[in-house]
């Protein structure tokens, strides 16, 4: 998904989900928030405190980007949850390696991983990680059939598209970028079809199986499964007992699928602007409100956390406050570290799945 899907769309599934404004606004700047956190530098304060983060994406979100352990800490455990073939925990599947990589929507995987994560809602940094969560239980859905690792699997040949525009778009984009109309990265070839919602294709992968999608199927069915385990935030469920949950109704459903279909921008930003439009004009079946996503500037959770840093004995530092510990910021860093290692120790191994 891209930003569109991310951040408004969150939001608003976390609004039908019974969440009020403040935490849904939040899990949905954390969903995207997971886009946009791209540097994993660490912060010096002029009191000579430190913080360190992790990133949770490359740069520009390359899908061209070919570092084998960038792509293991980054692609697979935020925007590519391997689905075990669609098996259970007990169950070993047969074949290889790359088939268990392989992303499947609301797979068992993915729902012991928002098990994990219930287990810290309620830690101070409960409703940032509930956000990261909420981005990669829909990236199981919107990046399904692909790995987050160099592998001939992801290949995509033959790829054709009802958007026919686009689709030639596209195909000018890789080959001016060098990048193969075959690449074995991600959905690299597919490059962000998968990411539209109004859009539908078709592409032969790398084992030679012809592949459908309808996008608008696939982020309804993604939209209705985010709702139910959003239900289960609500009502303390932290067994994740997202069958038992109601989901969308039949005109969040239908007001959900208006939308997809109407604000088909090719832009990602652009969609975005019209469904924050839409939101200021009341027309999701709750109270208009005024959302916004501000990954920069003083209306920024980096800038509101951080302040404006200066040059301190030739060294580049913020002035440290208290009120850091506590900001919107810092707690989604927290999130982030805290899913990526229990993703990694805990979810992935149970399945005996080993990445870096």
């Amino acid at each position: 998904m891209q930003i569109d899907g991310h951040h408004t769309l969150t939001y608003v599934i976390a609004r039908y989900a019974g969440i009020e404004h403040t935490d849904a606004e939040k899990v949905a700047y954390s969903a995207q928030y997971v886009d946009e956190a791209t540097n994993d530098k660490p912060i010096h304060f002029d009191n000579g405190a430190m913080y360190d983060r992790i990133v949770s994406a490359h740069k520009m979100l390359d899908y061209r980007n070919t570092q084998e352990l960038a792509n293991h800490k980054v692609w697979i455990p935020f925007h590519f949850l391997p689905g075990n073939q669609g098996f259970p925990s007990n169950v070993k599947p047969d074949g290889r390696f790359i088939h268990r990589l392989v992303c499947k929507p609301d797979s068992a995987v993915a729902r012991d991983m928002l098990r994990m994560v219930a287990t810290h809602w309620y830690k101070p940094y409960g409703v940032h990680l509930m956000g990261i969560a909420m981005h990669v239980y829909a990236d199981t859905f919107a990046h399904q059939g692909f790995a987050g690792v160099i592998h001939d699997y992801n290949k995509v040949d033959n790829l054709e598209s009802s958007s026919s525009s686009l689709l030639q778009r596209i195909k000018d984009d890789l080959f001016s970028g060098g990048v193969s109309a075959s690449s074995p990265l991600g959905h690299g070839a597919a490059l962000s079809f998968p990411d539209r919602p109004y859009t539908s294709w078709n592409y032969l992968n790398g084992e030679g199986e012809h592949v459908v999608r309808d996008n608008t199927l696939i982020f309804l069915q993604a939209a209705d499964a985010m709702c139910k385990a959003l239900q289960c935030w609500k009502h303390g469920d932290a067994e994740i007992n997202i069958d038992n949950q109601p989901g969308l109704t039949t005109q969040q459903r239908s007001l959900i699928e208006h939308a997809l279909t109407t604000i088909d921008d090719e832009d990602g930003e652009a969609r975005h602007t019209k469904w924050l439009e839409w939101l200021r004009e009341g027309k999701f079946g709750f109270a208009a409100v005024d959302l916004s996503f501000d990954k920069d500037g003083e209306n920024s959770w980096k800038q509101q956390a951080r302040g404006q840093g200066f040059t301190q004995d030739g060294k580049f530092v913020y002035r440290y406050s208290s009120s850091f510990l506590n900001s919107d910021w810092k707690l989604f860093h927290d999130a982030l570290k805290t899913y990526r290692i229990e993703v990694i120790r805990d979810v992935l191994p149970k399945y005996g799945i080993c990445i870096a």
